[in-house]
């Protein structure tokens, strides 16, 4: 995207790349190869609707989410219902929707889900979630529990549990972690064969593989972002089609997907040197650019600058403090980046903001507006969202 096209944006605003987005699940499909692919729509929701039909399922966590699957037009076959709080009302219009399928996370889950599937006399497919130690799943005891009454018609007759859903975090770096994480889960599904007569047909496994957002440190001066994901997908690959060989797997991502597609573009509006360092004020600001693990702008995440002056955009580098526009001295997105002397009315566009940054940012304090949203599509680009003021919400 060339530059002049930044400066035509409102701002702050966020850019998802559609092509970026595709050329990234298609590097997994082909380093994976039959393995399901599974993408959480946490991640970025505006990117619902624009997923490539590679993508097996999308995994929705609340009934807003669900809602916006359906607004979007997708096939309700390829959603997987999922999330730790169910009511009545949301299971019962995920089964109304038809959805492929839902997960249960507990007891309560599994009756909801029967007295839906009951209701419409219907059969729901079911994957039971197994906990890795935290609030998300259920214990084995519960799990195997379910199974039992299931397989001896005690119970859940309108449901046909055809796998087991788990998951343990995100962020994932260490290729060592998940292959132990994954012989520990082989394990439990061959006592469920074994002792249960339960086989799997499904195993939905959240990996949550890490991305890399930072620079390398001067000191260290190691491989770019870029390449420590493309190296984590290399070494993790024949770790996971091992377990494919011997369980039917699916793997579900929302971050690994969906960062790289992403910009946060925000503007300069304000400059000044202060006990010799020199700051710089965006429109923005860390109530709308989360990268995981960045704590006050100690570490730089991939940053350029887009000179309103096209002809100034070569000019003499300077170290910079770059912080947003709340009142808090925590409002610091990087420290000491290098950019071309910058001046109010230019452009910075911080990269690998596909993930979470807008969703998860604190959208209502200060009562700042909502940033505006556009898709890229090859040299297309639309508004999909208009900058929105908030101030009414905390009013």
């Amino acid at each position: 995207m060339i530059s002049a096209k930044y400066l035509e944006m409102h701002t702050p605003s966020y850019l998802f790349d559609i092509n970026e987005f595709h050329e990234q699940i298609g590097k997994v499909r082909q380093a994976w190869g039959e393995i399901g692919l599974c993408y959480s729509v946490k991640a970025n929701p505006f990117l619902v609707g624009k997923t490539p039909e590679i993508l097996d399922y999308l995994e929705v966590c609340s009934p807003g989410e669900l809602e916006i699957c359906a607004k979007r037009g997708v096939d309700p076959s390829k959603i997987i219902f999922s999330g730790v709080n169910k009511t009545k009302e949301s299971v019962q219009r995920a089964v109304d929707l038809s959805v492929g399928i839902l997960t249960a996370e507990s007891l309560l889950h599994a009756r909801l889900i029967q007295e839906a599937a009951s209701s419409k006399g219907v059969h729901a497919k079911v994957l039971l979630r197994l906990s890795a130690g935290s609030q998300f799943g259920m214990s084995e005891e519960n799990l195997t529990g379910i199974i039992t009454d299931w397989k001896n018609q005690k119970a859940y007759a309108n449901l046909d549990i055809i796998g087991i859903h788990f998951f343990s975090g995100t962020q994932k770096k260490k290729v060592a972690d998940i292959e132990k994480e994954l012989g520990s889960l082989s394990a439990f599904l061959e006592n469920l064969r074994d002792r249960y007569g339960f086989d799997v047909q499904q195993v939905e496994y959240g990996t949550g593989l890490g991305v890399e957002y930072f620079l390398p440190s001067k000191e260290k001066n190691g491989p770019s972002p870029k390449e420590k994901d493309e190296l984590l997908l290399e070494e993790v690959s024949p770790i996971l089609k091992a377990f494919a060989k011997e369980w039917p797997l699916t793997v579900e991502m929302g971050r690994f997907f969906a960062a790289s597609c992403g910009s946060y573009v925000t503007e300069v509006v304000d400059c000044k040197t202060v006990h010799d360092i020199n700051y710089v004020i965006c429109d923005g600001g860390i109530n709308q650019v989360k990268y995981q693990g960045q704590a006050m702008g100690m570490q730089q995440p991939v940053i350029h600058a887009v000179k309103a002056d096209i002809a100034d955009d070569r000019a003499e580098k300077s170290a910079y403090t770059i912080c947003g526009s709340l009142c808090t001295t925590s409002d610091i997105l990087a420290r000491g980046v290098q950019l071309p002397t910058l001046h109010i009315g230019d452009k910075l566009v911080f990269e690998k903001t596909g993930a979470y940054s807008v969703t998860e940012g604190l959208a209502l304090f200060l009562s700042r507006e909502l940033p505006a949203v556009y898709l890229q599509e090859g040299d297309r680009l639309t508004l999909v969202r208009d900058v929105m003021q908030i101030f009414t919400l905390n009013s």
